[in-house]
């Protein structure tokens, strides 16, 4: 009973400390359901209201942490996000900003390129309109070798300027296809550096989507939490007396076995000296046999026995030969059935759906005696089994097969 509402003493506070965040949801999920499952289990003596409450602070109990770690997880995303968009932002304006440095180049280039064309232009139609005759006729009409050799020089002047105009052109154009295939590179450069700058913000973006998402989830969990304990603060009284009804209950049948072993176990004939008792269903263990303290309600609570969980109308056998001294309804057991084996033995069995034996009989071990059901005090189906020496819950994992098969 405690280990549930034990959540409840400690749930004055809305956070706890975080847990390592786990990589699976669907994990956290089964987490948080096996926690509602135990406090459905353990809860069997309270009311249908305080058990709805301790699963709810069960199940946010095992959720938060994972929530609150969710939360510090992607608020470091979001800054790293933001941090990576920056720089890549700052990239791709360096990058843009080289390429317009380069385009420049390029277009002045290209400008010495079309100049240095107009000049080839010029010559190419020059010689076309008969420049070499011209030059001859240059040097035809010098009035002496002195003349001639002037005249000479300045054809030789104008050649080696001609000349000097194509090498512009040839140069400029080398220039052109340098500087066009850098303007080219840091294009492409600025291209990515922007689309990489774009994809790290949208990432930026979603991991500040997600981080709301988280924060929303820690809230809801808070809120519900605040909830569930308003829940179970005003079930206090209610819950207090079944917890007093319960153990009125246990003493009842404490006193009941002792009773009838003190008038007629002396004359049972039955034969049990020890050793392992048989399952008495097939299914699993849901809940273990010890007292638990209760810290919210400050009470102690006994689970008397073993609940083995199984599907409904399954059949339970008796656990060995002996003779039943109980069969019928007792409060929170619902339909219940003890069996006295000798040696001050007795085993009960309840929640039964159906009890197919009667008070006084004789059975044998691996009888059918009922089936598994979920009445009383049970919130599922399941066998609740105790084992008693005179009278006194043992815990019977002591005398079942360590399997439990």
């Amino acid at each position: 009973m405690t280990r549930v509402l034990a959540v409840l003493c400690v749930a004055g506070s809305m956070l706890v400390a975080p847990a390592p965040a786990t990589a699976d949801p669907r994990g956290d999920a089964k987490r948080a359901a096996r926690a509602a499952d135990r406090a459905e289990a353990v809860l069997e003596a309270a009311t249908e209201q305080a058990r709805t409450a301790a699963q709810r602070l069960e199940a946010t109990a095992a959720a938060l942490p994972v929530a609150q770690q969710k939360v510090a997880t992607t608020r470091g995303v979001v800054a790293a996000a933001r941090a990576q968009a920056n720089t890549a932002r700052r990239k791709a304006d360096a990058a843009r900003a080289a390429y317009q440095k380069i385009k420049g180049r390029f277009a002045a280039a290209q400008s010495r390129v079309d100049r240095a064309r107009d000049g080839v232009d010029e010559i190419a139609s020059a010689s076309y309109m008969g420049g070499d005759i011209a030059v001859i006729n240059v040097l035809v009409g010098a009035t002496g070798p002195q003349d001639a050799m002037d005249r000479l020089g300045m054809v030789g002047q104008v050649m080696r300027k001609q000349q000097k105009t194509v090498d512009l052109v040839v140069t400029a154009r080398r220039d052109v296809r340098t500087e066009q295939d850098q303007a080219g590179l840091a294009q492409r450069a600025a291209e990515a550096a922007e689309q990489d700058a774009t994809g790290k913000l949208q990432d930026a973006r979603r991991a500040e989507d997600a981080a709301e998402a988280a924060q929303a989830a820690v809230v809801a969990l808070a809120e519900s939490r605040r909830e569930a304990l308003s829940v179970a603060n005003s079930q206090r009284t209610a819950v207090l007396a079944k917890y007093r009804a319960a153990q009125a209950e246990e003493q009842r049948v404490v006193a009941a076995l002792q009773d009838w072993e003190s008038k007629n176990g002396g004359s049972y004939s039955g034969s049990y000296h020890g050793g392992m008792l048989l399952m008495p269903v097939h299914g699993w263990k849901s809940s273990e046999f010890g007292s638990r303290f209760d810290p919210y309600y400050r009470v102690w609570q006994l689970h008397a026995g073993v609940d083995i969980a199984a599907g409904g109308g399954s059949p339970i056998r008796a656990a060995a030969d002996g003779r039943v001294i109980r069969a019928g309804w007792y409060g929170g057991y619902g339909q219940y059935t003890c069996v006295f084996h000798g040696d001050k033995l007795s085993t009960c069995y309840g929640h039964q759906s159906e009890i197919q034996v009667y008070v006084g009989q004789h059975v044998r071990r691996g009888e059918i005696i009922g089936r598994v059901g979920t009445t009383g005090a049970s919130t599922g189906n399941h066998l609740h089994f105790e084992t008693r020496i005179n009278g006194e819950p043992k815990n019977p994992l002591k005398y079942l097969p360590s399997c439990l098969c």
